[in-house]
Parts: C-alpha cells; sequence; structure tokens
C-alpha cells in the first residue's frame, strides 16, 4: 500500500533508522554545472581570489507575510527576536518539543512584517505546518528548490566572496559601497539596478549575497563576471560548492528531529511521504536502530550562544535542562593523509574500501560517521571532503568535550558495517580506520578570526 504520509510511512516501514538507511536516493543535489573551470582552482578562489556561488536552485525559499509573522517565528525558533525587523537576518534554529535540532535556515526580514526563510527544506516545513495549522494571522508563499519544483524559480541568488570580492562589488556599484553591518542587509548597484544585499561570508572570507527577480539573473551575473575577470573571480561549480560547507565549519543538514514522540505525530501525519524527511538518506559508519541517536543539539552544532530565553518557544523547557549538561564541541577534523592514501590504494587490491568521491565524498543526504577514542565512541564525523587550500581531507565533527582540544587525536572509521547498506549508491566494502586531529572551525585562520566570532552573534 502506497503511503500518504510519513507517519504511514514510518508505521509501514517500522524502524525510521532503518527507513532513512536504505532509502534509495544519494547526497543533496545541487542542480549547476560540475565545474566551470576546475574544482581545485574553484576552491581556492574563495582564500586567494574571488568566487561567484549560484546558490538559485537548490535551496526552498519559504515566504511569510502578515501580522504574526514575528509571533509564529518566536513561537519556533530558539533566536531571540528582540529588535529584529526590516534589513535584519539570522541563522534560524528551531527544535523539537525535546530540544533537537529540526533544521537551519537564514532568516531575511524583506520587511517588518515579511520573511523568507532560506535553507534545505525542513525547517521551511516546520514552519509552514505552523502558519497553517496553528492560527497565525500569515500569508505563506513557497518557492521549492528546483529538483521538486516544476515552476521557474522566483529569484536569482548569488554570492561574491573572497580577499577581491569588495574591490569586485565596488566597481560594480561605482563606489564605495554602502556600510552593512554583518548579518544585516542593504542595497547595492549592479548592472544599472538596485540589488538587495546581506552581509555574511559562508565561506568565511569578505563579501555579500544578493538576490533579484529571477528573470535579471543573467544580466546580473553577466555583469559581475565581467567586473571580476580582472580580480581572478572563478565561478563555484557543484563540485567545489559541496565542500564549502565544511570549510567553513557549518552542517548543512542535520538528521531533522521529527521521526519520534507523541507530540510531533500530527506533524507527521502533515508531512507527505514523498517530503524531504520521508525521502533523504542515512550513511556512514555511525550505525544504530534508534533515530534519536542521530538527532542533534543546538551546542552539536555550535549555536548553543543562540539559544535564549527571553521568550517561550517550542523545546524551551528541555533545553533549559540542557543547559547544564556536557555537550559535544564542533570541531574540524584533519585526516591523516597516509590512511587516506590506503583507502585510495584499496581500488587497486581485491578487498576494497567505501570510495572516496572527490572533493565531496557526500553519498547520503545525512553522513555520520562513528568518531573513536581507541574503542569509545566520542562524536560523529559529517561531510568529508578534500580541500586544495589545505592539500588535505577534513570533516566536520561534534565530539566529547573531553577529546575536542586543539591537536586530539581520535580515529575516524570510514565505510559502513556489514559490507555496507542497500543504498545504490553504496558497493560492497569493508571498513577503513582513519587517523585525525581536531581542530578549530571555521578551516581557514583569516576566517576563524574575521568570520566566526560574528557568526556566533545572537
Amino acid at each position: 500500500m502506497k503511503s500518504a504520509s510519513l507517519e504511514q510511512k514510518l508505521q509501514q516501514v517500522g524502524n525510521a533508522a532503518h527507513m532513512l538507511r536504505n532509502s534509495q536516493i544519494g547526497p543533496y543535489v545541487y542542480p549547476i554545472p560540475p565545474e566551470f573551470s576546475n574544482w581545485r582552482d574553484e576552491q581556492e578562489s574563495w582564500r586567494e581570489t574571488a568566487v561567484l556561488f549560484d546558490q538559485s536552485y537548490h535551496m526552498t525559499d519559504l515566504y511569510v507575510e502578515g501580522p504574526d509573522v514575528v509571533r509564529l517565528l518566536s513561537d519556533l525558533g530558539v533566536n531571540s527576536f528582540k529588535g529584529f525587523g526590516r534589513n535584519k537576518a539570522k541563522q534560524f534554529l528551531p527544535c523539537n518539543y525535546d530540544g533537537y535540532v529540526i533544521g537551519d535556515a537564514v532568516l531575511f526580514a524583506l520587511e517588518d512584517n515579511k520573511v523568507n526563510i532560506v535553507g534545505r527544506p525542513p525547517t521551511a516545513n516546520w514552519v509552514e505546518f505552523h502558519a497553517k495549522t496553528a492560527g497565525y494571522n500569515v500569508n505563506i508563499e513557497r518557492d521549492a528548490r528546483s529538483l521538486v519544483n516544476p515552476k521557474p524559480r522566483k529569484t536569482y541568488r548569488y554570492q561574491l566572496q573572497g580577499p577581491n570580492a569588495v574591490r569586485i562589488l565596488e566597481k560594480l556599484h561605482g563606489g564605495p559601497l554602502p556600510e552593512i553591518k554583518f548579518f544585516n542587509m542593504g542595497e547595492i548597484n549592479i548592472a544599472g539596478r538596485k540589488v538587495r544585499a546581506l552581509k555574511h561570508g559562508m565561506s568565511g572570507a569578505p563579501g555579500l549575497e544578493f538576490w533579484g527577480p529571477a528573470e535579471e539573473g543573467p544580466q546580473i551575473k553577466a555583469a559581475v563576471l565581467d567586473a571580476g575577470c580582472e580580480y581572478g573571480l572563478k565561478q563555484a561549480g557543484g563540485r567545489a560548492y559541496a565542500t564549502v560547507t565544511t570549510e567553513s565549519g557549518w552542517l548543512p543538514s542535520p538528521v531533522p528531529a521529527v521521526y519520534t514522540g507523541d507530540m510531533m505525530k500530527a506533524y507527521r501525519e502533515w508531512l507527505p511521504a514523498d517530503s524531504f524527511e520521508a525521502t533523504a538518506s542515512l550513511g556512514g559508519s555511525f550505525y544504530s536502530n534508534n533515530i534519536e541517536d542521530y538527532y542533534l543539539t543546538p551546542w552539536d552544532l555550535g549555536y548553543g550562544s543562540l539559544v535564549k530565553f527571553d521568550h517561550d518557544f517550542i523545546g524551551r523547557r528541555a533545553l533549559e535542562e540542557m543547559v547544564s549538561r556536557p555537550h559535544r564541541k564542533k570541531v574540524i577534523l584533519s585526516w591523516n593523509s597516509d590512511d587516506v592514501i590506503k583507502v585510495f590504494a584499496t581500488l587497486f587490491q581485491r578487498e576494497r574500501a567505501k570510495y572516496m568521491e572527490i572533493p565531496a565524498s557526500h553519498y547520503t543526504t545525512h553522513p555520520y560517521d562513528a568518531v573513536m577514542f581507541g574503542q569509545e565512541l566520542v562524536g560523529l564525523s559529517t561531510y568529508p571532503c578534500y580541500t586544495s587550500n589545505g592539500r588535505r581531507w577534513i570533516s566536520l565533527a561534534m565530539i566529547d568535550e573531553s577529546r575536542a582540544t586543539s591537536g586530539s587525536e581520535v580515529t575516524v572509521i570510514w565505510g559502513e558495517k556489514d559490507g555496507g547498506s542497500a543504498k545504490p549508491v553504496v558497493e560492497r566494502h569493508v571498513q577503513m580506520e582513519i587517523r585525525a586531529t581536531a581542530g578549530p572551525w571555521p578551516f581557514a585562520d583569516p576566517a576563524r578570526a574575521g568570520y566566526r566570532p560574528k557568526v556566533l552573534q545572537p
């Protein structure tokens, strides 16, 4: 019998972890060309010159407008909304009733009573559910990611980052840029048009994200590329783009904490059986039959400072109890190159390791690898990739605070147990141990000094 909802699908399958682990889809798709030049130069451009990211297709945009916009967001998000209004932005973080993360997204206040929530689907889905079922006086417009959207996108969305980004933007603007504070918005001129822009830095480098009507996108992109020629501007294809999150220290897709709990049942009944939550795949060497073992807290993601108890919100009571507990700490793991070479060497041997796609070895939607200290599980490793900027493999990890000091050595288990799951992207393989060293995030020293302190602002 075909399932109508996530809840019905879970009842039929019987186990959420098994459902996700054996999902037939692979990693999250970035529907842009894989490379414009080569992924090595594209990676290095956000550290050495400048890069243009095209974010027009892979994220879901949810527009919420009406007198209850701030009340809705405040009821769902751990964030404080004091002083929030037009031209402000936030890393919006909703949790379930037990304090575990459903997802995160960037929240753009287009007007005092109109916001755009931009990111992967789980956060937009959670907000839309409450907007439509809980009596809030708001209107919803959904502009889904291109993979599941037969209609043209509503907007283009570009991001220009790197040491030369400001020079390029000033050339486009026709003079010095207006002062825009971190995670605030303003306007700049590009190709004779007023363009809305947000100041942040996904790659941990200077620059702006800017957007406008989709029909203007090609003209805006052409102007940016022309202005950037003399400054070494590169376009980032899908292969390089998939690695920037690890370098910047952002975990793009935590397992949404929606699969369990009686208070979440109505939401699971609302989510369709073909939703992101119902079809996403789970993989890696960390293995549990209990899906709750994959749930993450705000502290796991490095977002503990965003949790503010100046308002009531879903999950508040649980998070108040979590505050004083020990927390895992987010780190970047630098993988031992000799051990990585041993993984690649198995391509020429009878028994092979799980193939490491280069530069981003993300073969599932939610990759969770076990991090060990001796025989002790001390954390989870996610989104491994090769960075040409560091000439090494790295991953983002959440590990016990006692092992999270810079320079601590741990072991990542690479590959799935028992030869691999039933996912078509998983070949038969053996597990390998890879030594790794913990370090701070973002990966680049200048980004830690100039970007991370601002990112952690409420």
